[in-house]
């Protein structure tokens, strides 16, 4: 383990803290040193003392180059201390933990990454270490579990990772999208049929819940499912019975249920589109996948991962910065079609920015009402998105005072016109309505079906616009 991991630690740490780093692996004075050893062999993991200025991200990105899943994590001085690493740091390793206390963090920090690469899970973020300790923790049990994350971001890999390190490995993982297929295929398909069932049935079929037996059955989009359908799931769930379309004896099944979903149940739930028991039962554990856009330091091993079968493809330090400041509405799935197109029109050259821009401006054609790549983060494309909705409003009642005004008379005459010079600048809408009602009262003789012809409103509304401004 020490040969996997770096230390560039600086004196004055060393001398405070009193810790013998060789015990927990092995200390470098400096960068080059680091830049040679990342190049020669797979380094996990790399401790970077705070007093060191030069790592900044540029630096962080260079040694990941050979592997974007070494761990980068900066020494602080005290666990409670208010400084948080930068982004490009995985973490952080407080001094005050002492020799021991160091010692375990490290030891965690590895049994996590080890964790990650039995699950096949490619990813350094915290999101990605936490997701594959509760798998770790849930995989030998026989319990239901219910994996929650957007399309594309990898539920059905956490799925078969359930099920790979279970007690049922060695029988069959069978999988199915709910969402894409009709109530009555997706019933015949889970299920089976017998012969004559329905027309065009004219053998009989095993279903998946058959085909898995002993296994796991893995339900994806499990919330596009109609209500009917969900019945016949939680009777299953319940005591593991089932009844062919078309046959009135009972089944039975061995199976572990793992669903899917990107949708919100809870709300399907209140709007009626989803049965609470069923939630209840799916749900007993939870995992979260959460999007590419919330662990955007997984982009680089992401990438490198995609383009194993391209080890001379390399891209430039700006198309990588492109690459995690997009927001991947697509997700996982997105970046590997980007990676599978540069694989294929530039197998052996530089990645650079432009090539990423190119291909992000396609996916902005292509669909126009997914997120594209502004440079800015979330929560300033809301700000931006909100404000230009409130330009947007005050120029929509700017337009409409206009048309109000530009309907009444120019000039004010014997006859108890009302014209838009009577409004000063500062005037209400409220004011000008209530001028408007006024004029053309005077100018039907009280008539109020006539009036509210006029203005274009029904009578009731303004019975209650008469009431308001006290007009009898």
């Amino acid at each position: 383990m020490q040969q996997n991991i770096l230390i560039l630690t600086d004196r004055e740490e060393s001398e405070v803290n009193s810790i013998d780093w060789e015990k927990v692996g092995v200390p470098v004075q400096e960068v080059s040193q680091l830049y040679q050893i990342v190049k020669e062999r797979q380094i996990d993991l790399i401790l970077v003392g705070g007093h060191r200025k030069a790592l900044n991200q540029a630096v962080a990105t260079r040694l990941r180059r050979p592997s974007g899943l070494t761990d980068i994590w900066k020494l602080v001085n005290d666990r409670f201390a208010a400084e948080v690493p930068a982004e490009y740091f995985d973490g952080a390793v407080p001094l005050d933990l002492g020799q021991q206390g160091i010692a375990k963090r490290v030891k965690q920090i590895i049994e996590d990454k080890h964790l990650l690469e039995r699950y096949r899970i490619v990813g350094r973020s915290r999101e990605m270490r936490a997701l594959a300790r509760n798998i770790n923790r849930v995989a030998a049990t026989d319990i239901s579990a219910l994996v929650v994350g957007p399309s594309g971001a990898g539920k059905e890999l956490v799925a078969r990772a359930l099920h790979d390190d279970s007690t049922r490995k060695d029988k069959p993982f069978v999988a199915i999208n709910c969402g894409a297929l009709a109530e009555g295929v997706l019933e015949s398909e889970l299920f089976g049929h017998e012969r004559g069932a329905f027309t065009g049935s004219v053998t009989k079929r095993e279903g998946l819940f058959h085909k898995a037996e002993g296994g796991t059955v893995f339900l994806d989009e499990i919330g596009e499912t109609n209500p009917n359908m969900q019945v016949k799931l939680l009777r299953v769930l319940e005591d593991g019975t089932y009844y062919p379309v078309g046959s009135s004896e009972p089944r039975r099944a061995n199976v572990r249920i793992v669903a899917a979903t990107n949708r919100d149940l809870a709300r399907a739930i209140e709007d009626k589109k989803f049965r609470e028991d069923l939630y209840f039962r799916i749900s007993a554990v939870k995992l979260i996948v959460p999007p590419l856009m919330d662990r955007r330091g997984d982009v680089q091993p992401l990438l490198q991962h995609f383009w194993r079968e391209y080890p001379v493809l390399d891209y430039s330090d700006s198309a990588l910065n492109k690459l995690t400041r997009y927001d991947w509405p697509g997700n996982v799935r997105q970046l590997r079609n980007f990676a599978s197109r540069m694989g294929a029109l530039k197998p052996t050259g530089l990645v650079e920015l432009e090539d990423v821009e190119s291909f992000l401006k396609e996916q902005h054609t292509r669909a126009k009402h997914l997120p594209v790549s502004t440079g800015q983060t979330v929560e300033e494309a809301g700000q931006e998105l909100i404000y230009r909705a409130i330009i947007s409003l005050g120029n929509e009642i700017k337009m409409l005072r206009t048309l109000i005004t530009s309907n009444l008379p120019s000039e004010a005459d014997a006859g108890g016109h009302v014209s838009a010079s009577t409004f000063e600048a500062g005037s209400t809408m409220e004011e000008m309505e209530k001028a408007l009602i006024e004029q053309m009262l005077k100018e039907t003789g009280g008539n109020r079906k006539e009036t509210a012809k006029r203005l274009g409103i029904g009578e009731r509304t303004l019975y209650r616009k008469l009431t308001k401004y006290d007009l009898r």
